[in-house]
């Protein structure tokens, strides 16, 4: 799924609906993948296949290897982490809202995604996938991408926004 694709089908989702649905900001995607902990994982310094999925032919600090399933699984086929979210590390990179910045200077401090300045060509992804080694599954790791590409390794997650 590209950005672009996944902003097609909020549009069409919200004229359904007729509420507010959204990709997640950076930081709102953070926020819920660490789901309380510092660590690099909601699991803690590790994460192994049987955590989440990833290519298991690699570990991270210590982990041990383990399967290589070599595509997606379907969902909820892990352990939820501490606020009920599946799948928050691996399986698909996941697009958020965000614009590419090199680092957090200038960033939001509300949560909210940040698409002035930075690299209007490419925007955020988060998460890891099944293709790719365990490392890129940490909390606080990041990539960018174009936004009119699909890969099969890319996905999203949507969130509603409520008025008040």
């Amino acid at each position: 799924v590209s950005w672009d694709m996944a902003q097609e089908y909020l549009k069409k989702l919200n004229a359904k609906s007729g509420q507010q649905y959204r990709l997640l900001s950076e930081a709102e995607w953070e926020y819920a993948a660490r789901a309380g902990t510092t660590t690099p994982f909601h699991t803690g310094k590790t994460i192994t296949p049987e955590q989440a999925n990833f290519d298991g032919n690699y570990t991270y600090s210590g982990s041990a290897k383990g399967v290589y399933r070599a595509k997606t699984v379907k969902v909820r086929s892990f352990d939820a982490n501490a606020f009920g979210l599946y799948d928050m590390n691996g399986n698909v990179w996941e697009w958020v809202q965000d614009v590419w910045h090199d680092d957090y200077t200038g960033a939001p401090t509300d949560g909210t995604a940040w698409e002035a300045g930075g690299d209007s060509s490419r925007r955020v992804l988060r998460g890891g996938s099944w293709i790719i080694i365990p490392g890129y599954l940490r909390s606080a790791d990041r990539f960018r991408y174009s936004p009119v590409i699909r890969v099969n390794a890319f996905g999203f997650r949507i969130a509603r926004t409520f008025s008040l």
